[in-house]
């Protein structure tokens, strides 16, 4: 195999194709995107903290956002561009995950201002939105004792799910969307929350939905330790309290922290609550539900913003 063959696939070729299409796209924004689909594993590894050179990469990161930050002087002059601005995601309900890999058309919806408050990468733009595939999550597969099954990240259209396909075969495989379906209906069983991601050196749009647990996902991790790379789904959980035993059974699940029983009844912190319905789908009582909440933003619901757009 030649140099070039090793470095330059089918896919990668699309991938460069596609990105001649996006405004603003640098040839430093290709040159991540590409590190950073042909080396998942490692850049996740190393972002996660768990790989053995991640204060290596500490050093390399910063590097990285300053030529994000170099390249996009004109965003940066208007604000701070910080690093969730172009790496992050959005909590889903799992009807909301549900319907995205079931869209059967092209989308193209190149800005999300409304839905996704980051900066950058909000475009909804799906080529071939029924080429589908699930990888080995990255967060979970960076972890000495992860979350199973591993295979439970879905990279949606093209040239995502291909490019990834051909990069990493040994850890991808090719899924129907009913396949999808069912991988999404059996996380959010287990309990792991929906997060629909967006990443600059992706297009600056839309590729996966991952199927997120507090334990072993990164994006979470940061979350946690400040840096705000989720937004809320639009909702917020809340109790009916006629309806509650108070079993804990939802505070157990909670991905995010906002649930407590206080006197015998269970209480949702706003604040922390992030929408994704994974307690809503564990109450047996069916004591719990969303309830919409403008302060949280607008939901991300694929085929009201699809007739929006045809409009």
């Amino acid at each position: 195999m030649s140099i070039k063959a090793w470095f330059i696939k089918p896919s990668t070729e699309a991938f460069i194709k596609a990105a001649r299409n996006v405004p603003g796209y640098s040839f430093f924004d290709l040159l991540h995107g590409y590190i950073y689909g042909r080396w998942t594993y490692l850049y996740i590894g190393l972002g996660t903290g768990e790989h053995r050179l991640a204060r290596f990469y500490a050093r390399v990161g910063e590097w990285l956002k300053r030529g994000v930050v170099t390249q996009k002087k004109e965003e940066a002059a208007t604000g701070a561009l910080g690093f969730a601005d172009t790496y992050h995601g959005k909590a889903v309900p799992l009807e909301t995950a549900t319907r995205l890999v079931r869209v059967d058309e092209p989308v193209n919806i190149p800005d999300l201002e409304q839905v996704i408050p980051y900066k950058r990468a909000r475009a909804l733009i799906m080529e071939h939105p029924d080429h589908i595939i699930a990888l080995n999550c990255p967060c979970r597969t960076a972890r000495a004792n992860p979350c199973l099954p591993l295979d439970v990240c879905l990279v949606v259209g093209e040239p995502f799910a291909s490019f990834v396909n051909e990069h990493h075969p040994d850890k991808s495989r090719w899924i129907t969307q009913d396949e999808a379906a069912a991988i999404l209906k059996a996380e959010d069983e287990r309990g792991h929350v929906h997060h629909v991601f967006f990443k600059d050196a992706m297009l600056g749009r839309f590729y996966a939905i991952c199927n997120c647990c507090s334990c072993c996902c990164g994006a979470m991790q940061a979350q946690r330790n400040g840096t705000p790379m989720l937004c809320s789904s639009g909702y917020v959980s809340e109790v009916d309290e006629s309806m509650c035993i108070g079993c804990e059974t939802c505070v157990d699940y909670c991905q995010f922290g906002a649930l407590a029983i206080v006197e015998g009844i269970n209480t949702v912190d706003h604040e922390k609550c992030m929408g994704c319905g994974v307690c809503v789908n564990q109450c047996a009582n069916n004591a719990m539900f969303l309830r919409r909440d403008e302060s949280k933003g607008e939901p991300l619901e694929i085929f009201n913003l699809m007739e929006q757009a045809a409009s």
